[in-house]
């Protein structure tokens, strides 16, 4: 009789190499609490000139990580996730410096009300301690999560994919100097240095060091993340992202906006996947999206009535497709688009409520009353009105960076920037009371 299979067990060296990271993160997280907002602004400002500076280098380390890459036969969007380009690196530089502008909130009090025993109570915002953030493909997450952690006064723990760790450790050893050139422990930004899947494991699975984990990838990374964790998880599984065309609405506003939401880039979790139209305008205003979307590639996914319409669009024809059930649901990160005719503001947000992942939904509508109800009722971290979903955004929204875009209801919701990392405690001031 053959032995039961046994799960691999991870070595000695990778338990120690992982519980010294741990130990090191929580004695920084200490020092990162205390420092001074000029500290952590003169690291975030270093850091910046650091990245610009170290251009070249930088794409030299990526050059090689996406080389394996296209060896290892990744696909066109996954290529372009991986890519650190110099417009990306100016990106992430930039995100540095408006964190650094930004007001720092640790140690703000909020909400200070005198009790009618004469004490006074209000709440303080604190660091989490140390966050663990595990992503694939993006290495600009590696600068996002850093400068966000700096910002925060939190030390994290990154773990990038292995298709990055090129880039990635090129990236995090800029942060360690411009940490150290501050006067700031070095050891608040650590990177994993191994490819090896069991440190995952390992680093959701340490509370006594860690406060907090952040997946950000493929939704089978974020299941086995929150199945697995052993400490808290911020996540969103998926951005099934929906632009609903109501009745009425610009046109012309319509059609540049759901070209930029789906087309400006494919990749994203803030691409638009579904089109929702209103019946009353879906002859006016389906004809002129599907040329866009023709003369661009983008397979259109439809119910039986968009599909009609769309039939008569000169180039539409090759990209049209009858839509299944699975495709309201579907993220596709690839040009494809779904496509469906509502009723009405009532059935969009009805569809909207129904299949989205709750990441970003906008409406399209000169309606004040439809907006407002499409605001109210949709329950997505977050949603528009007249604006393109590829503005749901850290940095769009003026937030430096972001983390990731949780779309969990508790703590952080929505792009995760400096709030969504610290934590409120009480405080309370009193000049001698007693219980009585």
């Amino acid at each position: 009789m053959n032995a039961p299979d046994q799960v691999a067990q991870p070595s000695p060296a990778l338990l120690a190499q992982m519980h010294q990271m741990g130990a090191d993160a929580k004695a920084a997280s200490a020092g990162m609490a205390r420092a001074s907002a000029a500290l952590k602004n003169q690291a975030l400002k270093g850091l910046a000139a650091l990245l610009r500076a170290q251009v070249p280098a930088l794409q030299q380390a990526n050059a090689r990580d996406l080389e394996r890459a296209r060896a290892a036969g990744l696909s066109g969007p996954m290529l372009d996730r991986l890519q650190l380009s110099p417009k990306v690196i100016e990106t992430v530089a930039q995100g540095c410096e408006q964190l650094a502008a930004m007001p720092d909130v640790i140690g703000e009090i909020i909400g200070m009300k005198q009790q009618p025993s004469g004490i006074r109570v209000g709440q303080m915002r604190v660091p989490l301690g140390v966050f663990g953030m595990i992503y694939e493909s993006r290495p600009n997450v590696t600068i996002e999560a850093a400068s966000l952690a700096i910002k925060s006064g939190n030390a994290c723990i990154l773990r990038g994919g292995s298709e990055a760790i090129e880039s990635n450790t090129a990236l995090a050893t800029l942060v360690q100097q411009a940490l150290t050139d501050a006067g700031l422990p070095a050891r608040a930004v650590q990177l994993v240095p191994t490819t090896d899947r069991q440190a995952v494991g390992l680093l959701i699975a340490m509370p006594e060091f860690v406060d907090v984990i952040i997946p950000r990838g493929g939704k089978g990374l974020i299941e086995r993340i929150s199945r697995e964790a052993k400490v808290p998880v911020i996540k969103h599984l998926d951005g099934n992202c929906h632009v609903y065309v109501d009745d009425p609405c610009d046109l012309d506003m319509a059609v540049t906006v759901v070209d930029n939401a789906k087309t400006q880039k494919y990749s994203p979790c803030n691409a638009a996947e579904g089109l929702l139209v209103a019946r009353a305008v879906a002859a006016q205003f389906l004809p002129r999206i599907g040329r866009v979307l023709a003369d661009k590639q983008v397979e259109m996914r439809c119910d039986a009535e968009s599909l009609a319409i769309l039939q008569g669009v000169e180039g539409a024809e090759p990209l049209l497709r009858p839509a299944s059930e699975q495709d309201w649901y579907e993220e596709y990160l690839a040009p494809i688009i779904s496509v469906k005719l509502v009723d009405g503001v009532d059935e969009a947000i009805s569809h909207i409520n129904t299949y989205s992942s709750h990441h970003t939904d906008a409406i399209l509508t000169g309606d004040h009353l439809h907006a407002q109800r499409f605001l109210r009722e949709v329950d997505s971290a977050s949603v528009m009105v007249n604006a393109s979903t590829r503005f749901a955004d850290g940095f769009e929204f003026g937030l430096g960076a972001e983390i990731g875009i949780s779309t969990d209801k508790f703590h952080a919701r929505g792009p995760v920037g400096i709030e969504g990392l610290t934590s409120l405690k009480y405080v309370v001031l009193g000049q001698g009371e007693v219980r009585t």
